[in-house]
């Protein structure tokens, strides 16, 4: 009898930890632990939450009675790490280094930290699975005008991938055979070029660059970006927090809950309507460039991340790009399966892992 893997998966968030417990594709048990305001306050920084963190990961484990020796792996979200290729990559020394000693925080970033502190006292392996540094952008895409300064590859790239699989699947194709483009409508959001299974060029979400979305402010005019610097008697943290965080639906409207926002065009604020149809604009718009990147040979344009949940959202955006392809709809960030699907192809032998240096 071939043996069934079992899957302990970590996703942790800014305000809470999603878990679960998979064996293969099926999700035995999923939880999300929420955790407070008042919680996450008593630490200075994102990684002083590890042992918080990992106790209540623990804590889980303990109320579903899971015997970690019967687990085949833990597969955790990918953090802010150096520049990586696509891929599921075990949990090294090196990750577990840089991870612990970097000043960039983010909660993804504890992701590989807990697996790695519980798989090491259990002899499990763990990996992650295409973290946002993903960085697979040809040359073209990376030149800016101005010396010294280069386009990034940050986004959400483990939905990106595999909502990029589920499409070339739905098309009979395997993945590095498609040419895709996929918007991620998140609390940022990011479009991608997906050719021969490679993302070749997409929008630094993470920094705000690209359309506005509901935390981020999106692509400004240098000139206005320089006054808010030099003349508004803000901090440099305080202008990056406008720009990152507080920008975009929560600039315009007081809220980044897209659902919010449709509350307000439903009660007929004609500023919401705008704004948010400007979004939609905005990615409509990015869509198009990516079109010119693949010189108009599309197989599909894919549109997921929460704000697909929105049916305005998503025909205003297929009203302006469905010309140049088909649209498919992949509602949802799909985290926990993403992570599942890049563990279950390397435990099959189906793809080699990959090596963090």
């Amino acid at each position: 009898m071939i043996k069934k893997h079992l899957m302990l998966v970590i996703n942790p968030g800014s305000t809470s930890t999603k878990l679960a417990i998979y064996e293969e594709e099926k999700c035995l048990v999923e939880k999300t632990i929420a955790h407070s305001a008042e919680e996450l306050g008593e630490y200075k920084s994102v990684n002083d939450q590890l042992g918080f963190r990992k106790n209540r990961v623990l804590k889980f484990l303990d109320e579903q009675n899971t015997d970690l020796g019967k687990l085949s792996c833990i597969v955790a979200r990918g953090g802010l790490l150096k520049p990586v290729p696509g891929g599921t990559y075990p949990v090294n020394e090196a990750m577990y280094s840089e991870l612990k000693n970097t000043t960039r925080e983010h909660a993804s970033n504890l992701g590989a930290l807990i697996a790695w502190e519980i798989a090491g006292n259990n002899g499990l392996e763990c990996y992650i699975v295409d973290p946002v540094v993903v960085d697979e952008m040809f040359p073209l895409a990376k030149v800016c005008g101005l010396k010294g300064i280069e386009r990034k590859s940050i986004f959400h790239a483990l939905n990106q991938k595999a909502s990029a699989r589920e499409a070339a699947m739905r098309l009979n194709k395997e993945y590095g055979e498609c040419n895709l483009i996929v918007a991620h409508l998140g609390g940022g959001i990011s479009v991608a070029v997906h050719q021969g299974g490679r993302i070749i060029d997409v929008n630094n979400c993470l920094d705000g660059d690209g359309p506005f979305s509901p935390e981020r402010a999106g692509g400004l005019p240098v000139s206005a970006v320089i006054e808010r610097c030099f003349h508004s008697g803000l901090s440099e943290k305080e202008v990056y927090k406008g720009f990152v965080g507080n920008g975009g639906l929560v600039s315009l409207l007081g809220t980044n809950d897209a659902r919010q926002v449709e509350k307000l065009i439903d009660s007929g604020r004609e500023d919401a309507l705008l704004a948010y149809e400007a979004m939609a604009y905005q990615v409509a718009k990015e869509i198009c460039a990516c079109g010119a990147v693949l010189k108009g040979k599309i197989d599909a344009i894919v549109v997921t991340g929460g704000i697909a949940n929105s049916t305005r959202m998503v025909n205003w955006i297929k009203e302006r790009v469905e010309f140049m392809a088909q649209v498919i709809v992949f509602p949802g960030e799909n985290e926990l399966e993403a992570l599942v699907g890049g563990a279950l192809r390397v435990l099959r032998g189906e793809e080699e892992p990959q090596e963090y240096m």
